[in-house]
């Protein structure tokens, strides 16, 4: 393929603005173009217009689909229409790339994966958070051996309060709690815990929040084939908040704090305690790199195989606090 790639966006919702954060960070690739918005209200491609002159707007996705001057498709849309749209783009000879969660199941997952390779297409997922500077610097601080080998993971997010109103919050339409910040902080942990899984097991609360769907509180333990075990929570139910990130190792200790990570380690013998600065973020790589892949053939980031794994650990989380039981996934 020629430059620039010739990218549509589905979905142009006013949410967080994130269509058009989507389409700046194609063209600051300088190898992508926004060539197309699709999206249900025409109020919205009224805007996107507006944002961008001269490109198409659409408000039916078959349109988007049947235009052969479209090379790549970006879907921003609830989490339920992910594994539909993207395939729909698969199959019409685009490459596909989803907002983050990747889908609802893994049976989904597994489609969308089969249809690119099908088509020997990408499929990819927005997992910009990878570049967040605060675990660009945990990745480093680990990578360097200050804590040694990890063998326990705790990761919060969350606070008490009603989780809002928006589809966000019905689980039909969402896939429940832990599928919107909760996919952040899988992808992270298996961004840093290099081990296949061994066991899931989820506890849900269901509790105070009944005029939505949503689970109101969501405790996942991942175990790890090399022995190590994550404890993640996301919780609407929780007035005693807690450091997003606490990891011990053989050697040392991480906890994050305000701007910086806390360091316990040894040097030389003698114990020692330091603060890391968080890095700079840089969402914009994700792009970058999907613009290298397609047009240079690099190595994909965030390959849609990775992203199955983080659908494997939520949905299986569900799964396991509804059956009472340990779920062993299908392959780790």
């Amino acid at each position: 393929m020629n430059a620039p790639i010739r990218a549509a966006v589905i979905g142009y919702g006013g949410a967080f603005n994130m269509g058009k954060r989507h389409a700046e960070s194609m063209h600051l690739t300088g190898r992508m173009e926004l060539r197309a918005v699709c999206d249900l209200d025409p109020s919205r491609t009224e805007q996107a217009a507006q944002d961008f002159p001269g490109i198409k707007t659409y408000n039916a996705v078959q349109d988007v689909f049947a235009d052969e001057e479209i090379d790549l498709v970006t879907v921003i849309t609830p989490h339920n229409t992910h594994a539909e749209l993207a395939i729909a783009a698969l199959q019409s000879g685009k490459h596909a790339i989803v907002e983050k969660p990747m889908c609802i199941t893994v049976n989904e997952a597994d489609a969308m994966i089969a249809a690119a390779k099908e088509r020997g297409l990408m499929v990819s997922v927005f997992h910009n958070r990878r570049w967040d500077g605060d675990f660009t610097a945990l990745k480093e601080i680990v990578e360097q051996g200050l804590i040694g080998d990890i063998f326990h993971v705790e990761m919060w997010g969350g606070n008490y309060g009603h989780p809002g109103t928006w589809w966000r919050s019905y689980k039909d339409i969402s896939g429940g709690a832990f599928y919107d910040w909760g996919a952040h902080y899988v992808d992270w942990l298996l961004n840093l815990v290099d081990s296949p899984i061994e066991q899931i097991i989820g506890f849900t609360q269901k509790r105070m929040w009944m005029d939505v769907t949503n689970e109101d509180h969501v405790h996942s333990i991942v175990r790890f084939q090399n022995g190590a075990v994550a404890d993640i929570t996301m919780s609407h139910l929780d007035r005693a908040p807690k450091p997003r990130w606490r990891v011990l190792g053989t050697k040392g200790a991480i906890i994050s704090k305000d701007k910086h990570f806390e360091v316990h380690t040894e040097v030389d013998g003698v114990a020692a305690s330091i603060q890391a600065p968080y890095k700079a973020s840089n969402w914009d790589a994700y792009y970058a790199n999907v613009a290298d892949h397609i047009l240079d053939g690099a190595p994909l980031v965030v390959t849609p195989e990775s992203a199955r794994r983080v659908i494997q650990v939520i949905e299986g989380t569900g799964i396991s606090a509804q059956t009472g039981k340990p779920l062993v996934p299908q392959y780790p």
